[in-house]
């Protein structure tokens, strides 16, 4: 396992994102918090995250801050780097929101995104 100081141009995580992904690993009792991507969609790929309690030695670890480590499997780190993490709030609703800047489009859902190689 890699460990990355933290890097935007990696994963770019909000204050307001960080501090609800902190929460949500309490909730889950601790351990890993994994970001990646799977084929899905209409573009192409989605985003996963996923609370574990395994890691990979290959794993990249981007270090948010003091408290908070995302862990990106290397080979999604391709389309997974240049993404914003943002937590929204909208009544009351409320949600992560994923923004690749590098992302060449997105399905009229949010839910996918295409990268060309």
């Amino acid at each position: 396992m890699s460990v990355a100081t933290f890097d935007p141009y990696t994963v770019d995580v909000t204050r307001e994102a960080a501090a609800h992904l902190r929460a949500q690993l309490a909730a889950h009792g601790g351990g890993t918090l994994r970001l990646g991507v799977k084929e899905s969609g209409c573009n192409g790929y989605s985003y996963t995250l996923d609370y574990t309690d395994t890691t990979a030695t290959s794993d990249i670890v981007v270090q948010v801050d003091d408290t908070l480590a995302i862990h990106i499997a290397e080979a999604d780190l391709p389309l997974v780097r240049g993404t914003r993490v943002d937590y929204v709030r909208d009544g009351l609703n409320a949600t992560l929101q994923f923004k690749n800047a590098r992302a060449t489009s997105y399905c009229g859902c949010g839910e996918s995104f295409a990268i060309e190689n």
